[in-house]
């Protein structure tokens, strides 16, 4: 009698972590074409295979109220993946970043003998380091993705896998053919905006960003600014501000500088070697709860990895667009001191961050921890 193929569940909470759950499903398939990938995501995880029971398109949020208002979506998808692991329908666990989600479900998925693995850990490093613990107890292995975190908690006990990050298996166009894409002239100074890709993140950030291009196009030092949108978000009166929907890589190489909503990004940033300036707004009692709790004297991975104030940072309040255009203003001349010493401290990171294959690697640690 046919033994039926093995399924592995994999979950994703947010944008980020639905692409790379793409990538990681691609390296799982290509490894092991009769396995059966199903779970929570959105259209990346879709069109690479993964049958998706559960949509993550509402469950990213950002700020405490945001996240109390959406817990009734996080506790009724928490239960309906519970109760189809609980049917023995799975052979183990993908769980893919969003943390304060995946740590109490891998937890109760180990809990009825699934095996887990955890890709991305929690920023332990930055904030509630006691949340190691908890960690341990979710997930079987633990993939990280930046150069430090190995030897951080290794040193507090805990054995995890260096997979890189998986920004290193994206790829880039040339400049000259991100301009052609998003009609820029060749020779003109071009300003990128990458508000975020959540529409909580966008609603914060593109009011600051978009002050913040007008300056700078009113006052000549830019000939055009450009937003890294996503389909279906809306950025209101953008006046003379292009935004180019569904090309972030496109708008990241033709920048000649970029205002950056602080994460991945800024390491796609750090990759495609675009100097940038870093922002993040959060909501008023998000931001005391974090500057509380902050454990690491900046919040930009840029800087982290560098170990220096490479990256100028915009998030303590009050954020003012005088004071962010005044940090992207040097950074436009190409030629100038600030923007040659970030593009060389850029190169620094992008050394550290591991080499391609990433999403590879992170199959091959599902397989063996899954038995697959």
């Amino acid at each position: 009698m046919k033994q039926a193929a093995p399924r592995i569940l994999l979950s994703a909470g947010e944008p980020s972590g639905d692409e790379f759950g793409a990538r990681v499903a691609v390296e799982l398939l290509r490894l092991r074409p009769d396995l059966h990938l199903e779970g929570c995501g959105g259209q990346r995880m879709a069109d690479s295979g993964v049958e998706i029971r559960w949509d993550a398109s509402r469950m990213a949020t950002m700020g405490l109220g945001a996240a109390m208002l959406a817990l009734p979506i996080h506790w009724l998808r928490y239960r309906a993946i519970l109760r189809a692991a609980s049917s023995g329908r799975y052979a183990g666990a993908v769980l893919i970043d969003y943390p304060g989600f995946h740590l109490r479900l891998g937890t109760a998925l180990r809990a009825r003998g699934l095996r887990v693995v955890q890709l991305v850990a929690p920023q332990l490093w930055a904030w509630r380091p006691g949340r190691l613990a908890t960690l341990a107890a979710a997930a079987d292995a633990v993939g990280v993705v930046l150069p430090f975190e190995q030897g951080w908690f290794a040193a507090r006990g805990l054995g995890v896998t260096h997979l890189g990050h998986p920004v290193v298996d994206r790829s880039f166009p040339t400049r000259e053919a991100a301009r052609r894409a998003l009609g820029l002239a060749a020779d003109e100074t071009v300003l990128g905006i990458f508000p975020g890709s959540r529409r909580a993140e966008i609603a914060a950030h593109w009011p600051l960003m978009r002050q913040v291009a007008e300056r700078l196009l009113a006052g000549g030092a830019v000939g055009s600014a450009v937003v890294a949108g996503i389909r279906g978000a809306e950025y209101p009166d953008p006046g003379a501000i292009q935004i180019a929907r569904d090309k972030s890589p496109e708008v990241m190489r033709a920048s000649t500088a970029a205002i950056v909503k602080s994460g991945t990004t800024t390491l796609e940033a750090a990759w495609a070697g675009t100097p940038h300036v870093l922002v993040y707004r959060a909501p008023r009692v998000s931001y005391e709860v974090v500057r509380r709790q902050l454990t690491v004297p900046w919040i930009g991975l840029v800087n982290l990895i560098a170990e220096e104030a490479v990256v100028p940072e915009f998030w303590r309040l009050p954020l003012t667009p005088e004071a962010v255009s005044g940090a992207v203003r040097p950074l436009l001349d190409e030629r100038g001191p600030e923007a040659s010493r970030q593009r060389a401290a850029l190169a620094s990171v992008r050394d550290r961050l591991g080499t391609p294959g990433v999403a590879a690697r992170a199959a091959e640690l599902v397989l063996g921890v899954t038995r697959c």
